[in-house]
């Protein structure tokens, strides 16, 4: 079984961005982040309609990073502290060596690479520091920016559910990305 180490939180940087711990003082740009229909159009979950939701949802990720069962990097400039998106693995599944990715950017950082800066980032930890096997990506098929960005990074298309996913008063269809661990 998968054995992962959150403690100290690993701080990843890139040319641009520095990938650090999620704050309860990030709560205002989270809530932002997550209330930003631009952000949200494809997540398929409500979005956050208060700064205490956000709030609820750092409390969750620190959790999780204490626990060991996922890990959500804050997203920020190298010279901006400011959070501007997130990026983590949130679904760990230790037993298979394998876990999900997610990530989203405020709209003013899109289409400048920053988001593919910290994918190749994150994936590079998953794979050579938390040993995982594989990598998976759950994406609404009409997120056509992000299905680039995984086949810019190299995932495939393993599976196309039709109406698997129930949201908002009508079914959705799911769109299952994978990347296995270099050298297999």
């Amino acid at each position: 079984m998968l054995t992962v180490n959150f403690t100290p939180f690993p701080l990843l940087s890139t040319k641009r961005l520095l990938l650090r711990a999620i704050q309860p003082e990030d709560d205002q740009q989270l809530f932002s982040l997550r209330s930003d229909k631009r952000v949200m159009k494809f997540l398929d979950r409500p979005m956050a309609t208060s700064v205490d939701e956000a709030r609820q949802l750092i409390d969750r990720i620190i959790t999780d990073i204490a626990n060991n069962n996922g890990i959500t990097w804050a997203i920020t400039l190298q010279d901006v502290p400011q959070l501007i998106g997130t990026i983590g693995y949130w679904k760990l599944d230790k037993e298979n060596y394998r876990s999900e990715i997610g990530y989203m950017i405020q709209p003013e950082f899109q289409g400048k690479g920053l988001m593919q800066e910290a994918m190749t980032t994150v994936i590079g930890y998953g794979f050579s520091t938390m040993k995982l096997h594989s990598i998976e990506a759950n994406v609404n098929p009409a997120n056509e920016a992000s299905i680039k960005l995984l086949e810019r990074n190299k995932f495939v298309q393993e599976a196309y559910f039709k109406e698997n996913y129930y949201y908002d008063g009508r079914f959705l269809d799911s769109v299952i990305y994978s990347l296995l661990a270099p050298g297999i």
